[in-house]
């Protein structure tokens, strides 16, 4: 005959009271499984021996997988030990305040519109709508002004990219201007 033991009223609070104050270590066991995935992705990565010079492509990813499980560990470590994150003493949020929802879905709608928008208007006028977009979302109401400072961060951004660090961007009809 087999028994099984139910774990009592008692034993199930005390459990969910320690995970309460542990609650921390979910943040470790994240932490863990990227470091995990980075790790697993950089040394599964097909690189020629040609291809490599004194530092390889999988130099960074290595370092930055190493880095997440060793500071997954320290956190576990700490939490066990009694660590708790302390909320910042500059923030003002008020909990009891329902969420935004018109500036979540204002400012995911500006997100998708560009990257609808980017490849066949280019960039310089898909970021003029995002910056733009953004600013509204966000709560500026300067008609004015808003757009000339969305199509200049937008065009500056652009010559940044495109010119100066060499990252190709669509510019749409405006490439044979700029």
């Amino acid at each position: 005959m087999t028994t099984t033991t139910e774990p009592t009223a008692e034993q199930t609070s005390t459990r969910r009271a320690w995970l309460r104050e542990h609650s921390e270590l979910g943040v470790c066991v994240m932490l863990l499984a990227l470091g995990v995935v980075v790790l697993t992705d950089a040394l599964t990565m097909d690189v020629a021996l040609t291809q490599r010079g004194p530092v390889g492509p999988r130099t960074v990813p290595v370092a930055v997988g190493t880095g997440l499980l060793v500071v997954s560990v320290l956190l576990a470590v700490d939490v066990l030990r009694g660590g708790r994150g302390e909320a910042e003493g500059g923030e003002d949020v008020d909990l009891s305040e329902p969420a935004d929802w018109r500036t979540v879905l204002l400012l995911a709608g500006v997100f998708l519109a560009t990257a609808v928008l980017i490849e066949p208007v280019g960039f310089p006028v898909a970021g003029a709508l995002l910056f733009w977009g953004a600013a509204y979302a966000l709560g500026s109401r300067a008609a004015h002004r808003d757009p000339l400072i969305a199509a200049g961060l937008s065009l500056a951004t652009y010559a940044l990219f495109n010119n100066l660090l060499g990252v190709p961007l669509p510019g749409g009809p405006l490439m044979g201007v700029l």
